[in-house]
């Protein structure tokens, strides 16, 4: 049995502990160790009460009597020593569920007042229990509540409960006691939020690099069409708004770039923008992809991870290939979309989702919605205000103006000298189809950049039997007499004939420069010793008229 002089208070050892818990970062380990060690003094029990918002106001037994329903004080640690056995102590000593409003009882008084409390009777005062029902089976006599106080501001309250008469020195330690406690839970604060921003900094890294180099190949809203324009004018009425966005279009036409603009040009722009590629996560991630998860949530959850939804807390989310989410996805998704709540996996705690959507498919969403696989309701719900992005083989005008911006993007990222484009290329380009779109013109431009070494354009794209503005307007040549030409083909003859012909159209066209800008070599899309090489094959010469 303890003697009196083991549970007196001991100003050296409480000096101690104010010195251990000043080093501590994690706001949970602080608040446990510290009444683990306070609890090991002349108190039969010592709690750590903090303020924080209401959180179970719909169950709490407290609501009829709590004047403020945002904040009350939650127990956040408790230790002590039951008469009726260990088993008694978590429920009565550490509950995490125990609320009590600001106001109401002690410790609510001193919590809204600031000001430290003691009751050194309690059956004088059994008003001033409110909370704490379990203290007449404990036979406490007397417990004292300091208010933790940081910058001018309570964070909560420290409580210690006695069943003998409250030592007088404990009065002023309590309140040096509780102004430390009240440091060591700002600092361990401060280090927790600094860790959940790099963290969230470190997904959102993560999250945008892949995010960053598609939109390289987008042109950056390159053009000047008139469907390009039509676009431009939507994202410009749409932007402002908090509206959901569904974009649609062909795989590689620039969808991202218009997310990116309607973001950039949004509220939120000072906010991150986080891209998911929906048709890259397995099936079984989905859920943790978006929302997160706990640790020790599923086999391989080692540590607490934010979702897509956190990690876009305040700006928007990019839901790329929308039409691929799995339907049990679905349901949680359009959840989201209306409760503006979700939960990590394996977490009973619910979060706040402050985040705009921006979907996009390259499907025709309103026929997987026929087929069962995409809810209506998920698609009513993203079909607020669409946007069809037009593919590049429609936008043939603005193919000049994309080819010179990605010349230039191609010549600094790849370090190459800048190389001439022709209008015979400009010609090849516009003619071909482009499956691939805006990404593929892409691509052929650095190709053809890195290849030319500083000199001209050559494109190796495949021909086609689309036809390109410049070709329509070319003038035909006609067959001559003598020519026997055969349906569908034409003989050898008959194609060296149209051949030479058509490079002498060129090179009268040209004034007969051969090199440089505008010259024939650069307006048939050659090399000038290609030219020169045809000239001196088929005997074609300067007329002498053209000589000055």
């Amino acid at each position: 049995m303890e003697s009196t002089s083991d549970r007196r208070f001991d100003p050296n050892r409480a000096t101690q502990l104010l010195l251990d818990i000043a080093q501590e970062h994690s706001l949970d380990l602080l608040v446990k160790r510290l009444v683990s060690r306070a609890g090991e003094g002349p108190m039969v029990c010592v709690q750590i009460w903090l303020i924080d918002k209401g959180d179970i106001c719909s169950v709490c037994p407290r609501r009829p009597e709590c004047p403020d329903q945002f904040r009350c004080l939650h127990l956040v640690a408790g230790k002590g020593a039951s008469l009726f056995g260990p088993e008694q102590e978590a429920p009565r000593f550490s509950n995490p569920n125990a609320r009590i409003p600001l106001g109401v009882g002690l410790l609510g008084k001193s919590a809204a007042t600031g000001e430290q409390r003691l009751i050194k009777d309690l059956d004088k005062q059994p008003e001033e229990t409110v909370g704490l029902d379990w203290l007449k089976q404990e036979r406490i006599r007397a417990f004292g509540a300091t208010p933790i106080i940081f910058k001018g501001e309570v964070l909560g309250v420290i409580v210690g409960f006695s069943r003998e008469d409250m030592p007088d020195e404990s009065r002023p330690w309590g309140r040096i006691f509780a102004d430390h406690v009240g440091a060591a839970i700002a600092n361990a604060r401060a280090f927790e939020e600094i860790q959940r921003l790099k963290a969230q900094l470190e997904l959102q890294n993560t999250y945008l690099q892949e995010e960053v180099v598609e939109a390289k190949a987008f042109g950056d809203l390159v053009g000047q069409s008139a469907s390009l324009r039509q676009i431009i004018s939507q994202i410009d009425m749409v932007a402002p708004t908090e509206a959901s966005v569904l974009i649609l279009g062909d795989t590689g036409t620039g969808k991202e770039l218009v997310a990116r603009e309607i973001h950039r040009r949004s509220g939120r722009s000072d906010k991150p923008l986080v891209r998911v590629n929906c048709a890259s996560i397995p099936k079984d991630l989905f859920e943790s992809e978006f929302f997160g998860h706990v640790k020790g949530a599923f086999t391989g959850a080692i540590k607490d991870r934010a979702g897509r939804f956190e990690t876009a807390e305040g700006g928007t989310l990019f839901l790329d290939e929308i039409a691929e989410i799995p339907l049990e996805m679905q349901a949680k998704l359009l959840r989201v979309l209306q409760e503006k709540r979700y939960e990590r996996v394996g977490d009973d705690r619910t979060r706040h989702a402050d985040v705009r959507i921006i979907a996009a498919t390259n499907r025709d969403l309103k026929k997987v919605v026929a087929a069962g696989r995409f809810r209506e309701d998920l698609y009513y719900r993203l079909h607020v205000f669409p946007i069809q992005v037009t593919p590049l083989r429609e936008r043939a005008d603005d193919i000049p103006l994309l080819a010179k911006h990605f010349i230039d993007l191609s010549v600094r990222d790849l370090k190459c000298t800048k190389p001439r484009l022709t209008k015979a290329g400009v010609a090849q380009l516009q003619s071909y189809h482009w499956p691939g779109n805006v990404r593929e013109l892409r691509n052929v431009i650095e190709r053809a950049v890195i290849l030319a070494r500083g000199g001209t354009l050559e494109f190796d794209l495949p021909v086609t039997t689309h036809s390109s503005p410049a070709s329509r307007s070319a003038s035909p040549v006609e067959p001559q007499e003598g020519d026997v030409p055969q349906p569908g083909f034409l003989t050898e003859a008959e194609l060296q004939r149209r051949e030479r012909e058509n490079l002498l159209v060129i090179l009268d066209k040209a004034h007969w420069k051969i090199k440089g800008p505008d010259g024939a070599a650069e307006l048939l899309g050659v090399k000038p010793t290609t030219l020169l090489s045809r000239m001196n094959k088929w005997g074609i010469k300067k007329p002498a008229r053209e000589v000055s």
